[in-house]
């Protein structure tokens, strides 16, 4: 990593300047519901075109400040994690939740949750924020910290994808890095095994890894992954050319890697969504792999593949060919599952969606985790978060969303949460019963009275 990367950084002035321009700007709408005008988006729910006016935050995408002594950065909400990891490791640093694909932006990962490996220890990415810049509807930006005027509003932001207001800028606690990650994969060939062992590398002790995550390939083979911060050197590997992190794990039963090749091993296949696009094919990863190994190129594939309705044009032709057509329902889910729970979501799993493979992670929400408006949780208690995402067979007897429904269903049966970037089919009431309706609404008649920003279930549920 070039150690001079000054276009990381941006200075107080130019933030101050571009905020008073994006304030300017939302007082003078003419009444038009507003969007954000952004290069990247790692949702994956279908948005309606609408009338909005689209409010242009790309230029808040660099980190304005770090102070290694008190271990904090000043960051603006457009940056993504791989740019503000690059600034923090520069420092010595690095953030203690860094979600797995690059362009997943830190304002994005509050509002619409984060999570990753270390998230057992430190919580969800929204735990490691101290104060917040939210841009509000009437056009009044508001520092926001737990303990100000302002709280209802910093802790209402997680899980509210921008409905209530923008973050601008977020200050976030920082944790010291190393230069390696060393991590040890134990692989088990029976679920009651595998979620002890996984409970156990959680606990909490001295011994306790710094990193614990997990893969279900078949409904019998589990990899458990443990990985600790490391100084000692050795050959190191760094998955960004022919070689695949997820198949490495059955194959392997240690390995070294960077900082930061360990932040993104994840990221130059999707986790494994990469065969979806003949990227795990040795000749195309040398022809393409400069361009293609990243989860953005996958990511702009896909939406240009929804946009032009390839499947729905391909089942068309089928049909007027008198083809046989086989049915698929897109099943792109996380979810969190309380640890005595997850013995009967995996039976479920297996029994009804079986997409393979299936990722893992712990994660243990920190002593506020009840104070989250729209994402409240048991503070201490380990979760285990399950993400698959792929399609389930279907037929044209069953409603549209019939597995994501069923997933939603036993998710709320189970006492977990399901996140809301993905596609969701909750009838309102029940949405609202799930997500805190009632504070939410207070809050959304508080901070943006002349509705400039749609509601969060139009935006996660019918797609505004």
């Amino acid at each position: 990593m070039d150690r001079n990367r000054s276009d990381l950084f941006d200075s107080w002035e130019s933030y101050r300047k571009t905020c008073r321009e994006l304030s300017h700007a939302m007082a003078s709408r003419t009444g038009a519901q507003v969007r954000l005008a952004k290069k990247t988006s790692n949702l994956f729910r279908t948005r309606r075109e609408a009338a909005a006016k689209n409010l242009d935050v790309r230029r808040l995408h660099r980190v304005i400040e770090i102070d290694p002594e008190s271990r904090i950065a000043e960051v603006e909400g457009m940056t993504t994690f791989e740019d503000f990891a690059d600034a923090t490791l520069l420092k010595g640093l690095r953030p203690p939740v860094v979600p797995e694909l690059k362009t997943i932006t830190v304002g994005g990962a509050v509002s619409g949750l984060g999570i990753e490996a270390s998230s057992f220890r430190h919580g969800l990415a929204h735990e490691m924020v101290e104060e917040m810049d939210i841009l509000c509807g009437d056009g009044t930006i508001r520092i926001c910290r737990p303990d100000n005027e302002n709280a209802d509003l910093f802790h209402a932001i997680p899980n509210s994808y921008g409905s209530l207001g923008y973050i601008l800028r977020l200050r976030v606690k920082l944790l010291p890095a190393s230069p390696f990650v060393k991590l040890t994969h134990q692989r088990f060939f029976d679920r009651i095994s595998f979620l002890s062992a996984i409970e156990a590398a959680c606990a909490q002790s001295p011994h306790t890894p710094d990193f614990v995550e997990g893969v279900a390939f078949t409904p019998d083979d589990f990899v458990l992954t443990m990985a600790r911060l490391s100084h000692e050197r050795g050959p190191v590997n760094d998955y960004k050319g022919l070689q695949i992190y997820y198949q490495s794990l059955r194959h392997r039963t240690e390995d070294l890697l960077t900082m930061r090749d360990f932040f993104w091993r994840w990221d130059p296949d999707w986790f494994w969504c990469s065969r979806s696009f003949g990227m795990q094919n040795p000749l195309l990863r040398r022809l393409l792999g400069h361009w293609m190994l990243r989860s953005s190129s996958y990511w702009k594939i896909q939406s240009l593949y929804r946009k032009w309705k390839v499947a729905e044009r391909g089942y068309a032709i089928r049909k007027a060919l008198h083809l046989p057509i086989e049915l698929f329902e897109p099943v792109i889910q996380d979810v969190e599952i309380p640890i005595e729970k997850s013995l009967e979501f995996l039976e479920f799993y297996f029994r009804e969606i079986d997409i393979r493979p299936c990722w893992i992670c712990p994660m243990r929400p920190l002593e506020a985790a009840r104070n989250w408006t729209l994402y409240a949780m048991e503070p201490g208690a380990l979760y285990l978060n399950f993400g698959f995402w792929g399609s389930v067979r279907t037929s044209s007897d069953k409603a549209d969303g019939h597995f994501n429904r069923r997933i939603e269903r036993i998710v709320q049966e189970l006492g977990g949460r399901k996140s809301l970037y993905s596609t969701s089919f909750f009838p309102e009431d029940e949405f609202w019963r799930i997500y805190n309706g009632d504070a939410y609404h207070k809050l959304k008649l508080k901070f943006d009275p002349q509705g400039a920003f749609r509601n969060l279930y139009q935006k996660t549920v019918l797609g505004h």
